[in-house]
């Protein structure tokens, strides 16, 4: 399907999505944060709007996606989702927002869903969350899994190095990959683990898997738009393809605009009332 064919199409729905995986489409998605970088993202054609709770890093400055809250997040979607015609948008259920309380998760899914109007939620981690995805999708809400590297779990690994080398870390990733499809996730994203284990993952489950540093052999790819647009360039992990450097150009037009000013060559005439 062409980019121009995919414009066509109204709203990317689940159904969609499992389409284009069943036919070997890949999926394309990004996170946004805001209004104005929704609307563009959308009108570029992507497949996923993901707000993610990197908001916490990009948007807030916290060094972990740890300290957003739930309401935090609600409002980043609201601005995206006033934004979005066509993109499916999914957003992250904040961390303390679901873990070890089915009923916080389905209380904190229902509000993300009502009150900014999104398609469907993601939550981190596979068999110690298996009961707040039932309890979840039991209300008929869409449910994004993600495993490997989550960032939510970071001071329990410590790092942000590759997941899942071992064969046993390997061996629970594809059994909570297996668990999360049997629960009714529609998506799994992977981050961050070997590219031969993301492919035998994308093989095993027959929902779509989308990768960030998971290598070519998913279903999809994801990454943060500032990283990708090169907006944030302090972050530049193996996995990140800068296909823009929006901050030298924007750093210059704020420079030349403080120069004009500075100089009285702004406002002109033509530019004053």
């Amino acid at each position: 399907m062409s980019i121009h064919q995919s414009s066509n199409i109204k709203r990317i729905t689940t159904h969609i999505l499992q389409e284009m995986k069943n036919r070997g489409e890949k999926i394309s998605m990004l996170t946004a944060y805001d209004f104005s970088m929704a609307g563009i993202v959308d009108s570029a054609g992507i497949d996923i709007i993901l707000v993610g709770d990197s908001a916490s890093n990009v948007m807030a400055g916290h060094e972990t996606t740890l300290p957003i809250t739930l309401d935090q997040m609600i409002y980043h979607a609201t601005s995206v989702v006033r934004a979005v015609k066509r993109a499916f948008v999914v957003v992250d259920i904040p961390f303390g927002s679901y873990q070890g309380n089915s009923s916080e998760a389905l209380r904190s899914a229902i509000r993300i869903m009502k009150e900014s109007g999104a398609h469907a939620i993601k939550v981190e981690g596979g068999s110690e969350i298996k009961e707040s995805v039932i309890r979840i999708l039991s209300a008929g809400v869409p449910v994004m899994g993600h495993l490997g590297l989550t960032p939510q779990s970071i001071y329990k690994f410590g790092t942000y190095t590759v997941r899942a080398k071992e064969e046993a870390e390997a061996q629970k990733l594809i059994e909570d990959a297996k668990i999360l499809e049997e629960c009714g996730c529609f998506a799994i994203v992977l981050e961050k683990i070997p590219a031969a284990l993301a492919k035998k993952v994308a093989e095993t489950v027959t929902i779509p898997v989308i990768g960030i540093g998971a290598g070519p052999d998913v279903d999809g790819q994801v990454l943060v738009v500032h990283d990708m647009l090169g907006i944030t360039q302090e972050f530049k992990p193996r996995f990140l393809r800068q296909y823009a450097d929006l901050r030298t150009t924007m750093t210059q037009a704020v420079e030349n605009y403080i120069a004009d000013v500075k100089a009285r060559s702004f406002p002109t005439e033509g530019e004053s009332y």
